[in-house]
């Protein structure tokens, strides 16, 4: 079993814009600042044209049930792997050395000058009795990432 996640951010710029945004380093860095990251390294290779995303950061586990806490610690380490071509992706977000990972893709697509990031995944916890109530923890915690990564990325389109 998994658990999908499906979620889309919208922005007000056209789609070379979002994607431009995308492929700077320093905005993924924002959004890890954003985050409240205890560390983070950022790779840009190319463009989402053709190249990679590579983003590994920690996050505290503040907030996470006491039963994910004991499978992952007081500080959760992440790596996001991005593959572009054309305006699509092929995602890959994992926790080093945990029985975890959520695999999907990244879409853009633009309408009317309004760009919608589209991430579509399935969260996959191979642990018998708690994968599943993991999965839904992993779920909360990446949708309240995007939510934040949407809400940075409006305010660095906007300057």
């Amino acid at each position: 079993m998994s658990t999908p996640l499906r979620h889309d951010l919208t922005y007000d710029a056209p789609l070379a814009e979002v994607a431009a945004m995308l492929a700077d380093p320093a905005f993924r860095e924002a959004v890890c600042d954003a985050q409240h990251a205890l560390s983070r390294t950022v790779t840009i290779t190319g463009t989402t044209e053709s190249g990679s995303v590579a983003v590994d950061y920690a996050q505290a586990a503040n907030g996470v049930p006491s039963f994910a806490k004991k499978l992952v610690g007081e500080r959760i380490e992440i790596a996001q792997r991005e593959q572009w071509s054309g305006n699509h992706a092929a995602l890959e977000i994992t926790i080093p050395g945990k029985p975890g990972e959520m695999k999907g893709t990244i879409t853009l697509t633009e309408s009317g000058g309004t760009t919608v990031q589209r991430v579509a995944a399935d969260i996959r916890v191979n642990m018998p009795l708690v994968g599943g109530k993991a999965e839904r923890v992993i779920e909360e915690i990446l949708l309240k990432a995007l939510r934040k990564e949407n809400q940075v990325g409006r305010e660095w389109l906007a300057r």
